[in-house]
């Protein structure tokens, strides 16, 4: 599988984004998909996951009611829709595939895309 993400962007708080990763593979539907960030000088943090069916979802609770994930298996594409967005959501933010079933564990992800950023300003 291989992950492209885009929408990244500079925004003012309180905006909105939404980024996009399209994947290639015919077994995208059976991935848990998940949307990880990090920002300078910190270490890469979990924001959102859905299951491979999209009927469950994860959030971390710094983007809980902000941040909402969705996936359209027939485009082969997840989606993170950012809300009322503040400064520290800055960061490069990366999507990722995971075949074992929802997790926020990093390491447990199989396929990474290769990050777009996020500013946000104040």
């Amino acid at each position: 599988v291989q992950l492209q993400a885009s929408g990244g962007g500079l925004v003012q708080a309180g905006g909105s984004l939404r980024l996009s990763c399209a994947a290639s593979g015919r077994t995208f539907s059976r991935y848990t998909m998940g949307w990880f960030r990090q920002a300078p000088g910190k270490e890469r943090e979990f924001v959102a996951a859905i299951s491979w069916s999209g009927g469950n979802t994860y959030y971390a609770d710094s983007v809980k009611g902000r941040f909402t994930i969705s996936r359209d298996n027939a485009k082969n594409t997840v989606y993170l829709q950012m809300n009322s967005l503040k400064p520290e959501d800055t960061a490069v933010y990366y999507c990722a595939a995971d075949w074992n079933g929802l997790t926020v564990v990093a390491a447990n992800y199989d396929y990474w895309g290769q990050g777009t950023l996020v500013t946000v300003s104040s």
